[in-house]
């Protein structure tokens, strides 16, 4: 049996509603960030290189793809800010979150993703407009459209949770 939850708070802790685990965690936030792209061009005056088609960034076990992505490195060589538009969808082991677009804020290790914002994690799902990750601790934060600013019933995140088959999770 399935049940829709419709929730009207702006901010909803993502990573407790969904499971004990913590749902984007990076293992190793030191990890190096390696990405590919179909098209790359790099702006060296700017520290900034621009990639479009197919592009997929990761860092450890943590994957982003979009249809375009603009990598900020001040001083042409660290990464600080990493901005996606189209289709933006990251992955993670415990979890799936998609957007229209999303900024990574490589220092303190945060992921803002908007518009449209879908978190999936197994058979759960909750629907919003704004996701804040913070990739250290794990803790995810969903939040809804300003009040009255959607056409659909603005401010609010909606949510779908499939509770545990008694018969099934004797398997």
């Amino acid at each position: 049996m399935r049940y829709a939850v419709p929730f009207a708070v702006l901010g909803l802790t993502v990573a407790a509603a969904l499971a004990a685990d913590p749902n984007f965690k990076l293992s190793n936030p030191d990890a190096p960030i390696e990405y590919s792209a179909n098209d790359c061009s790099a702006d060296a005056k700017q520290g900034e290189l621009v990639c479009s088609g197919n592009v997929v960034i990761r860092q450890g076990e943590v994957r982003l793809r979009a249809d375009a992505v603009r990598i900020h490195a001040p001083d042409n060589h660290t990464v600080d800010t990493v901005y996606a538009k189209g289709h933006v969808v990251i992955d993670a082991p415990s979890g799936t979150a998609t957007g229209d677009s999303g900024v990574y804020d490589v220092t303190p290790r945060l992921v803002h993703l908007s518009g449209r914002v879908v978190l999936v994690k197994e058979d759960s799902v909750i629907r919003g407009e704004t996701l804040n990750i913070d990739l250290v601790s794990g803790i995810a934060k969903l939040g809804g459209t300003e009040p009255g600013g959607a056409e659909k019933g603005g401010g609010r995140i909606q949510g779908l949770f499939t509770p545990k088959n008694q018969d099934n999770s004797k398997k």
